[in-house]
């Protein structure tokens, strides 16, 4: 099997690419362990050197169709569509985040739908489907999609477009819609919610971390190393488990911006933190007013993909793996 991950560039691309090359296999459609003898990172920017020899890069456009067919061009074809303009991103520019959300979604679709298979394919939604001038404020998998952001909007269309194109059997499609990852390595990006892996990142390494939401603001939020084990699982189950409504909600933990903070203190006792400081940015406020603060994912825990213990178990778990030591 070939795996192409689109916005492969990008941190749970690698993760989910690293897990696999470890496995060296994942379930096919048959629900056997099928060998993977190529993984393919797709990005409009060089992935970096890998340790496994399984995995390559190669620098696209996901707005270029011809460019998404040249490496989705295996009848074994399997897909984990993660490219994305982000939701800060995406309400800075409008046009932007139809032409990669959209534009570049329905080229991996029509990609896949050329070949002679039904590939599977994994699409990485967001809780930011939810929302509306309610909001509602406890969401689970029935609960009406009402986006109050471009970026919310451009995953629920996407959402339906998985459930339709493997309806038509053009391709065996799985939604995961998650919560707000934590903690992303790295620097700071356009995600309205990038603060919440900030939080932890900044201060546990000495530095300044500005929050730009109340304290009390209340949101969700899934650990890395447990998105990346669900993706998987999610890759892995047979098309009637999943029955038409191919979108499943991930697990997340209901969080305040200062448990956040507590945890990350609790965890870097040991250290000299940097400075947690507030200073509210209203477009960023207001985004995360519009999102859901609890959701219940039944469906995910009966499908065997499983959440967090808490705050404290997802922010060593970062220590560990961007450190190397418990």
């Amino acid at each position: 099997m070939k795996l192409v991950i689109t916005g492969g560039a990008g941190f749970l691309g690698r993760s989910v690419a690293a897990a696999v090359a470890a496995r060296g296999s994942i379930s096919g459609p048959d629900g056997e362990p099928t060998a993977v003898d190529e993984i393919v990172l797709f990005d409009n920017q060089e992935a970096g050197q890998s340790a496994s020899p399984l995995i390559s890069s190669v620098v696209g456009d996901i707005t270029d169709a011809d460019a998404v067919g040249s490496v989705i061009d295996r009848d074994d074809c399997a897909v984990f569509h993660l490219a994305s303009v982000v939701s800060h991103g995406a309400e800075q520019d409008f046009d932007l985040a139809l032409r990669v959300n959209l534009d570049g979604g329905l080229n991996v679709f029509e990609a896949c739908r050329a070949l002679r298979s039904e590939p599977r394919v994994v699409l990485a939604s967001s809780f930011a489907a939810y929302g509306g001038g309610w909001p509602p404020i406890e969401v689970d998998d029935a609960t009406k999609l009402t986006p109050q952001s471009t970026y919310g909007t451009t995953k629920a269309i996407l959402e339906l477009l998985i459930n339709d194109y493997s309806r038509k059997g053009f391709l065996d499609g799985r939604t995961a819609r998650l919560p707000t990852v934590i903690v992303r390595p790295g620097k700071p990006n356009l995600a309205a919610s990038s603060w919440c892996s900030s939080v932890f990142r900044e201060p546990l390494a000495g530095k300044q971390c500005v929050v730009p939401v109340p304290l009390e603001t209340r949101t969700i939020v899934i650990g890395a190393r447990t998105v990346v084990d669900g993706l998987i699982r999610l890759h892995e189950l047979g098309a009637s488990t999943l029955g038409a409504d191919r979108a499943v909600l991930f697990p997340g933990l209901s969080v305040t911006a200062a448990e956040m903070v507590e945890s990350m203190k609790r965890v870097g006792r040991d250290r000299s933190l940097g400075d947690v400081r507030v200073e509210v940015d209203p477009q960023i406020e207001a985004i995360f007013n519009s999102w859901p603060t609890r959701l219940g994912a039944r469906r995910a825990g009966e499908l065997g993909i499983q959440g967090d213990i808490d705050l404290d178990s997802i922010a060593l778990a970062y220590i560990e793996d961007a450190e190397g030591r418990p």
